[in-house]
């Protein structure tokens, strides 16, 4: 009787392997702009009128064949907190997060999750603890979106 168990057990073990989840990479994301083939992002902080009405934004540029969704939430470290973030994402699989500055002195660590399409785990964690030092700050959103793409493209062709 055992014996016959031990190929049925095998079997179902070898059918069980291909759907192993695959392995998380972390990264930690320490500057302001970054990239890696299928995905760039950058940070800036869109000045409001105060403290209470200025925002952070993050752009991240993913490539949707690569990465089909991001989920994002935010950490205290200390006291153990979370929050979910909301992702916007335009079908050019541009994706936007906005967040008043002051969700950081609550949440600092950010952590951003990209699923490849049909995968139920995430295939990359990038992290972020607290906003970049470097991140610039604007006054319009015009000249914030634009310098956003233009250090998404940079950190694309090797620069930060």
């Amino acid at each position: 009787m055992m014996l016959a168990r031990r190929p049925v057990c095998a079997a179902l073990l070898a059918a069980a392997l291909p759907l192993r989840a695959q392995s998380l990479r972390e990264v930690h994301g320490a500057h302001d702009a970054w990239a890696e083939p299928g995905l760039a992002l950058a940070w800036g902080v869109l000045r409001g009128r105060d403290e209470a009405t200025t925002r952070v934004v993050l752009r991240i540029e993913a490539d949707p064949q690569r990465y089909a969704r991001i989920t994002a939430t935010g950490r205290d470290p200390f006291g153990g907190g979370t929050v979910e973030i909301a992702v916007a994402r335009a079908a050019d699989g541009v994706a936007r997060i906005e967040l008043p500055r002051s969700h950081f002195a609550d949440h600092p660590r950010t952590e951003l999750r990209f699923f490849a399409p049909g995968q139920a785990a995430p295939s990359l964690l990038v992290y972020f603890q607290g906003v970049p030092d470097t991140t610039p700050e604007f006054n319009s959103e015009a000249a914030l979106q634009q310098d956003l793409q233009r250090r998404i493209a940079r950190a694309r062709a090797g620069g930060r």
